[in-house]
């Protein structure tokens, strides 16, 4: 378990997201305490702000006249001319109004709670279908063989991406991703740019497949369409925000099933609960976001003086949102390092807030309490049969690899299924 010592915490008066010391890449919540009682509003050697605390990080998601969501500015100086640059300054996620409300309404249609209902018989079969596999071979990767293949292939199916075209696509968003990371390497630049060119290719010839059919109910087809006021979205709107919605619906969900996994194989407590009552996996998977969020940073850029828990700001000041340590603050949360799988109430920010929060919710929950649940109850002895590799990221928290013995420690077979 990943905890954060009261008695002994680091010094962070030095603290930098682009020069982070090793161990936090294992276990920042030490280093998120100590900024959340020291200094919670941390000016960091670049000039911008990080926030730790709960109701710090929930006023800026609350207030997106205040603090905007738009990059040029900061991914301008970060990236350079570039695919990057284009890519990331033109998805949903990285801008503000009204080209963030065009983008999110025509996506909103696709994500409907009924929508996504009609997803759960085909993502039954899918994690059932997996979980055979694994279990004909006593041992996997929790990544590679389970976690990671579950969102490529619901988001494959909701962009309409034929099966035998997606072997690229965790490969493309791993790449894209791991650009956003706070201090950026002249290779993760590399990666990312030619990941952007070639998915970006890729998509054209598939959008263009599209164009002129009757109306289909996949993503990429409801993109094409207008909404009420006759707006539509442009090339390279269209493009970049098929290339969001792959990353963000495959990163996030791959941390959050893989971090859930660790966390039960380490709590034996938290694992007999679910055993004994399966239906506690609903309020499971929101304890799995708050104790381990998988995407743990979050940036915004004052559009206005602002002052924040006594600082002030002036406009054009970059503030960093660190959604893992406010998600373990104790003003909010009782207990916050401990995983408590019936926690109530749980106003965790995983899925950030306000006209931000992350669209499509819906699917991660779904997917995370089909696989998290059927895994568990199929596999009640499983354990970790080496060290998780974990990611190396500050940003994006999850794993490489979990290389598991399917049938526990002692190498018995796994119990039947009830």
């Amino acid at each position: 378990m990943d905890h954060a010592s009261t008695a002994i915490l680091p010094d962070v008066s030095g603290f930098d997201l682009r020069s982070l010391p090793a161990d936090f890449y294992h276990n920042p919540y030490p280093y998120y305490a100590a900024l959340q009682a020291g200094e919670p509003v941390k000016r960091l050697p670049d000039g911008a702000f990080l926030l730790t605390r709960y109701a710090d990080v929930e006023f800026v998601y609350k207030n997106p006249k205040l603090f905007s969501s738009d990059k040029q500015s900061e991914f301008g100086a970060k990236f350079g001319p570039g695919p990057l640059l284009e890519h990331h300054t033109t998805s949903l996620v990285f801008n503000d109004p009204p080209l963030h409300t065009r983008v999110r309404r025509l996506i909103g249609g696709a994500l409907t709670p009924r929508a996504i209902a009609q997803i759960q018989p085909q993502l039954e079969i899918l994690v059932d279908g997996l979980i055979a596999k694994m279990a004909q071979k006593g041992t996997a990767d929790l990544i590679e063989e389970f976690a990671a293949a579950i969102p490529i292939e619901v988001i494959g199916n909701l962009l309409g991406v034929p099966h035998d075209e997606r072997g690229p696509l965790r490969r493309w968003s791993l790449a894209i991703l791991g650009a956003l990371e706070p201090s950026l390497s002249a290779e993760s630049a590399r990666t990312g740019n030619a990941a952007v060119t070639e998915f970006s290719a890729y998509l054209d010839g598939l959008i263009e497949r599209r164009r002129g059919r009757s109306f289909e109910a996949d993503l990429i087809s409801r993109l094409l369409q207008t909404d009420a006021a006759g707006q539509g979205l442009s090339g390279a709107e269209l493009v970049h925000n098929c290339i969001f919605l792959l990353n963000a619906g495959h990163e996030t969900t791959t941390n959050l099933i893989g971090n859930a996994l660790v966390a039960l194989a380490e709590s034996e407590r938290a694992r007999a609960q679910l055993l004994a009552d399966p239906a506690l996996i609903k309020p499971a998977v929101e304890e799995f976001l708050r104790f381990e969020s998988p995407n743990q940073l979050g940036n915004r850029i004052t559009t206005q003086a602002v002052e924040i828990s006594g600082v002030s700001m002036p406009a054009g000041t970059q503030i960093t949102l660190c959604i893992g340590a406010a998600n373990r603050d104790p003003r909010e949360f009782a207990a916050p390092h401990a995983l408590e799988l019936a926690r109530t109430p749980n106003r965790h920010l995983a899925f950030g807030s306000g006209i931000h929060q992350c669209a499509g919710v819906g699917v991660a929950r779904l997917e995370a309490m089909l696989a998290v649940g059927r895994f568990v109850r199929r596999f009640p002895d499983y354990a970790l049969s080496a060290a998780p590799t974990r990611g190396g990221r500050a940003r994006f928290r999850g794993f490489l690899r979990i290389p598991c013995n399917l049938r526990g420690t002692d190498g018995e077979q796994e119990k039947p299924k009830s």
